[in-house]
C-alpha cells in the first residue's frame, strides 16, 4: 500500500475557519472520487499559529495509482481546487507502520 501525506498550508486570505470548511466540505467530496483512492484522512489543526492548517492522508495500492489519478481530468481538478485555497503544500511519501490499532 501507497501513502502519500500532504501538509497544507491555507493562503492568507482564508481565515482558519473558511479553510476547514472548504476542506472537509467542497474539497472533501471532490477528492473521495480519484481513480485508485482507498483511503482518505483529513486532519485539520485547531491552532491558528501552527506550520500547517491540516495534513491529508491518502492511500493508493501503488505510487502509479497515486500518479496516475492526478493525471486524470479529476484529478487535475482535485490539484487546481487545492492550489486555489492552499499557500504552501509539502507532500512526504511513507511507508506506514502501524504500532497499535486498538
Amino acid at each position: 500500500m501507497f501513502k502519500a501525506m500532504i501538509l497544507l498550508k491555507r493562503k492568507e486570505e482564508y481565515t482558519q475557519r473558511e479553510f476547514r470548511n472548504w476542506w472537509l466540505g467542497e474539497h472533501a467530496q471532490l477528492a473521495i472520487q480519484l481513480p485508485g483512492l482507498r483511503k482518505l484522512c483529513f486532519n485539520p489543526t485547531d491552532n491558528e499559529e501552527a506550520m500547517y492548517d491540516g495534513v491529508a492522508e491518502l492511500w493508493f495500492d501503488s505510487e502509479v495509482d497515486f500518479t496516475e489519478a492526478y493525471q486524470t481530468e479529476l484529478g487535475k481538478a482535485v490539484a487546481a481546487d487545492s492550489l486555489a485555497h492552499v499557500g504552501r503544500r509539502d507532500r512526504l511519501f511513507v511507508d506506514e507502520n502501524i504500532l497499535l490499532d486498538d
